[in-house]
């Protein structure tokens, strides 16, 4: 043995210090984007039966919310809505009081410093549950775009830092892009959901959104989870039309396409770590079949190291306590 030669790699891990020494990875708080479900009402805080420890929440119990969520050093939140009332045309989404125009008011006037994120598509306002206008069970796209660029500019007057749009409509970032410049909101950014697969991971969102189509489904407008090409092609056009954030959602399933879109695009890349990636870690744990500290963190990391700047996840308090 003594005249074998090999690579000793294990020197590198000899210890927890010499280890986080030579980590290439980091997950910090300044990584996270965590999602809150704002409803109509008055005092509600109810769990979302397949979400647990996630909440729908009335603005008269958000101010505890985002207590704890300051605390914790968070520094951005994205809103979801979920209204009392739905039509056709989604019309609550881009409301001056819808739901969450106020809840943006709402939290700007008490931490001006937090990045608030406003979620832009009509699934949660529509009584049909699809992203756009519908007429003879076909989703229109271009007629759809002018009501989508309406809610984003609604929701920078009401102090949206950030505006998401998640609806998978052709043109929408060019939409919005151009309503928000047209309306003075020059330098509000857009976070596009570039990549958006049509997932099974999203049945927890819509049971915590409300959003469930009707009808039919959203594969017309959501991708194929088999395409790969697909995907970049979406992710130059949005850039192409003025996107500054590129989503790939889910995250877990698609880490091979958020590495190709981090190296092939030069704009921050965000994880979206979606409610079925939650709900099966939350179940699995409350079994103690794993280690639910352990497992997220490591699913998260790994979501960092194929190329995401940032996480939007639902896990966002339990991690940043646990980096505290």
């Amino acid at each position: 043995m003594k005249d074998l030669q090999f690579n000793r790699h294990r020197r590198l891990r000899q210890s927890e210090t010499m280890r986080a020494l030579v980590r290439e990875t980091h997950l910090r708080k300044e990584d996270l984007i965590y999602p809150l479900f704002v409803v109509e009402g008055e005092n509600i805080k109810n769990v979302v039966p397949s979400m647990p420890g996630v909440y729908h929440i009335s603005l008269d119990n958000l101010q505890a919310e985002m207590d704890e969520v300051v605390s914790l050093g968070i520094k951005s939140i994205i809103l979801f809505g979920v209204p009392a009332e739905k039509d056709e045309l989604g019309k609550q989404a881009y409301h001056d009081h819808g739901i969450v125009q106020e809840a943006t008011r709402f939290v700007k006037e008490r931490y001006p410093d937090l990045v608030i994120i406003a979620d832009t598509c009509l699934c949660q306002y529509t009584s049909h549950g699809h992203c756009g206008i519908v007429k003879d069970g076909k989703v229109l796209n271009d007629e759809t775009l002018d009501l989508l660029a309406k809610t984003a500019v609604s929701q920078a007057e009401a102090g949206a830092d950030i505006i998401a749009p998640s609806n998978m409509m052709d043109g929408f970032v060019a939409a919005i892009r151009h309503g928000l410049d047209e309306a003075g909101y020059h330098d509000v950014p857009i976070m596009s959901y570039a990549v958006k697969y049509s997932s099974s991971f999203y049945g927890p969102f819509r049971d915590a959104a409300h959003s469930t189509p009707q009808f039919g489904d959203r594969r017309t407008y959501q991708m194929d989870p088999a395409n790969r090409m697909e995907a970049l092609r979406e992710a130059q056009s949005d850039m192409e039309e003025g996107a500054d954030f590129l989503i790939v959602k889910p995250a877990l399933s698609y880490l091979d396409i958020m590495r190709e879109v981090k190296d092939r695009f030069n704009a921050p890349v965000v994880a979206y770590n979606v409610s079925g990636e939650y709900s099966m870690v939350k179940a699995a744990a409350q079994n103690g079949w794993v280690n639910e500290q352990e497992i997220v963190m490591e699913k998260l990391t790994s979501m960092k190291r194929a190329g995401a700047d940032l996480i939007i996840t639902y896990f966002a308090k339990d991690v940043a306590n646990w980096l505290s």
